[in-house]
């Protein structure tokens, strides 16, 4: 429905359009032909008037209207998210193709996450209908042409901001030339190059057995200190945005709520898999997410309470979140929200040990489960990955960093979101 209703908004026109006199003589001989009312002289007409079935909303059309658009999706964020919900309400069914490992590192520098992992992610959003894995980073015509032609693609989906080639260009000119393409708003206040930015600001080393969250040495502590505050994060919430992620939906009567809680920072595939596991064991999945200062000593998030709340909500999985959830599961807590089971995976990370056990009411009563981590990837292992390559990171970042420059200087406000 939100689909159909942005396609009516860019179609307005042709509701006012059939309220003239043309628009109605035009309507009826349609019509006509599509009844045989004209017998054998019907389809000789036909030609002159397919043009104007192409201005039909997609409730008129023989088939949903398809969308594409493309990504490295790496060290996905809720910006990635977005932009995806964006797509999404351009057409029916949204198609995305993630870029292959190779053509990132030609013309980024190298992926954090892999094929496999980025996939994961894609595909747990609520958005994405399908999926097209090794996409390449330029639309080819000849790829531009399968899209068309295997994938029955409408239109290709990118943001406002620049997407250029190493030489340059633009890697969506074709399907501007074309007539193809539709633009959506890019999401401020956070980037993959932002992300990086606030991990090797953070982060020294992998050290998972004593303090893993090992802050930068001295003499970069204090040339960087206020960089580091401001690399914390440039978002701004609204309460529009969470209504625009959330599904809005209580569960219903006598429904199996099933809880889950944690820090979901850097949201990546072993999020995903247990989330799928924890859902597949009720009707309704209920995700508590703890605030920056309930998070217990040993790790510091790198996304803030609502970065993190985005991801969550994001994922096709969840159906509500506790935003600044509490560290332990009440009594209270499990009757306001009438959950039925609480869960809890093999791989966590943030838990210090001798502290109180944050699930002794729901052990007590009979309702916790430890479930199977699928993965065993934490957002500590994801920052080590580019903590321990920090200078291709740092080279990959200030290039990318440079066109982001380019694009604030130049930014100029685009209506809708």
């Amino acid at each position: 429905m939100m689909g159909l209703l942005a396609f009516e908004t860019n179609q307005g026109g042709y509701y006012s359009q059939l309220f003239g006199i043309g628009g109605v003589m035009i309507t009826v001989a349609i019509l006509m032909l599509s009844t045989g009312y004209f017998g054998g002289i019907g389809a000789p007409f036909a030609p002159y008037f397919w043009p104007y079935l192409g201005q039909l909303p997609k409730k008129e059309r023989n088939r949903p209207v398809r969308v594409y658009m493309d990504g490295c999706f790496d060290l996905m964020h809720y910006g990635h998210a977005n932009a995806l919900r964006q797509a999404k309400l351009l057409g029916d069914q949204l198609v995305v193709g993630v870029v292959s490992d190779e053509e990132i590192v030609a013309n980024k520098g190298p992926p954090v996450f892999s094929m496999e992992e980025r996939l994961t992610l894609v595909s747990g959003l609520k958005w994405v209908d399908e999926v097209i894995p090794n996409a390449p980073y330029e639309i080819t015509e000849e790829f531009m042409n399968t899209l068309f032609n295997k994938y029955n693609i409408d239109y290709i989906i990118h943001g406002d901001d620049p997407c250029l080639l190493p030489d340059g260009t633009d890697a969506y000119a074709l399907a501007k030339k074309v007539g193809r393409y539709k633009q959506i708003k890019r999401t401020e206040g956070v980037s993959s190059t932002d992300i990086v930015g606030r991990i090797l600001l953070t982060f020294k080393q992998k050290d998972a057995d004593t303090d893993v969250n090992v802050a930068v040495d001295e003499k970069d502590r204090a040339e960087s200190c206020d960089e580091l505050k401001s690399q914390l994060s440039h978002f701004l919430p609204t309460s529009r945005r969470i209504m625009q992620f959330s599904n809005g939906q209580a569960p219903s009567p006598g429904a199996r709520v099933v809880y889950i809680d944690g820090t979901f920072d850097l949201f990546h595939a072993g999020h995903v898999e247990i989330l799928r596991s924890a859902r597949k064991l009720g009707d309704f999945l209920l995700v508590g997410i703890h605030d920056d200062q309930s998070i217990r000593r040993g790790y510091r998030p790198i996304m803030h309470l609502h970065e993190r709340t985005l991801s969550v909500l994001a994922c096709r999985y969840v159906d509500e979140v506790i935003i600044g959830a509490p560290w332990e599961v009440s009594k209270d807590m499990i009757t306001t929200f009438n959950i039925s089971l609480v869960v809890h995976g093999t791989v966590a990370e943030g838990n210090s040990a001798g502290e109180i056990d944050p699930y002794v009411v729901p052990k007590s009563m009979g309702i916790f489960k430890t479930i199977t981590s699928p993965k065993t990837i934490t957002s500590v292992s994801v920052a080590t990955r580019i903590v321990d390559n920090h200078e291709a990171y740092k080279k990959r970042n200030l290039k990318k960093k440079a066109s982001e420059d380019r694009y604030y200087t130049q930014k100029k406000f685009v209506s809708g979101d």
